[in-house]
């Protein structure tokens, strides 16, 4: 290939250094820290996790992205500080996003706004109750060994919408419309995962992947009453401390690994 690229001439040196001026760039990019953060979700296979809680409704024949390089390419967006969906139709033909995603920057362009839309949009309420989940089973993945312990931190967050998205609510103390969802860290302060409320499902999946059961001599909580103006117990949540109790020696199980007996929620000032 020949390179016919002029240069700007009549520059002066620097501390006897020829400075050059050329204008050969080509597609520049300000986003290198997504190649760092290619490795990372490559090796955690988040986006394959969670385009598996999905159900693809698309002609195969005709699909040009995958869920998982739709969902892939829209975290690359959110962690590169670009949170609305528009921005994919710019971003779409960065050659570091496309390099994110396994592409050459001469290759296809990524998927465009309107595609980001559509799978935003595609999840039902079972589909979100996979996606909660896959992100718990993803946080159980990230052990070598089973913790003796796991104590899970549960806030709501206000997450201000900047349009007419849907099921937005106004928020008194912010003033603002948007979603509040719930956000559960870890006491080291890893994310486990996001829903809505209640926490149970979340609860369960640790007890399951831990081995820790809820004390058997305990009665079953009571089931919230679908009455009206009637307020669902608290031990119903399934978190309480009494559910919790790690068994005595000689009890009915005792024959568990003696590897995390106990997942206990622990409230903090201001969680909820």
């Amino acid at each position: 290939m020949v390179d016919d690229t002029p240069i700007l001439p009549g520059l002066s040196p620097v501390a006897g250094k020829a400075i050059v001026a050329r204008f050969d760039g080509g597609k520049l990019s300000s986003e290198g820290g997504l190649l760092a953060l290619r490795e990372i979700e490559s090796r955690l296979g988040l986006a394959d996790r969670l385009a598996d809680c999905l159900k693809d409704p698309r002609a195969p024949e005709r699909v040009r992205h995958s869920l998982a390089d739709i969902i892939r390419f829209r975290m690359m967006l959110i962690a590169a500080g670009y949170e609305d969906g528009n921005d994919a139709d710019h971003l779409r033909t960065d050659p570091i996003f496309k390099l994110a995603l396994e592409r050459l920057p001469s290759g296809a362009d990524l998927c465009s706004q309107s595609t980001v839309s559509r799978l935003e949009n595609l999840p039902d309420r079972r589909a979100l109750l996979r996606l909660a989940q896959a992100f718990v089973e993803q946080y159980c993945a990230s052990f070598r060994e089973v913790p003796r312990r796991i104590v899970l931190d549960a806030d709501d967050t206000f997450d201000r919408v900047h349009g007419g998205q849907q099921l937005r609510l106004f928020n008194a103390f912010y003033d603002d419309y948007g979603f509040q969802p719930i956000v559960v860290f870890d006491g080291e302060g890893r994310f486990v995962t996001a829903m809505l409320r209640p926490m149970p499902r979340c609860v369960a999946t640790l007890r399951r992947w831990s081995g820790a059961r809820p004390n058997a001599s305990k009665p079953a909580p009571a089931k919230a009453s679908e009455g009206r103006g009637r307020s669902r117990p608290a031990a119903s949540s399934g978190v309480s401390r009494s559910s919790t109790t790690p068994p005595k020696a000689g009890a009915g199980s005792s024959a568990l690994s003696p590897v995390s007996r106990l997942v206990r929620r622990e409230a903090t000032p201001g969680s909820s």
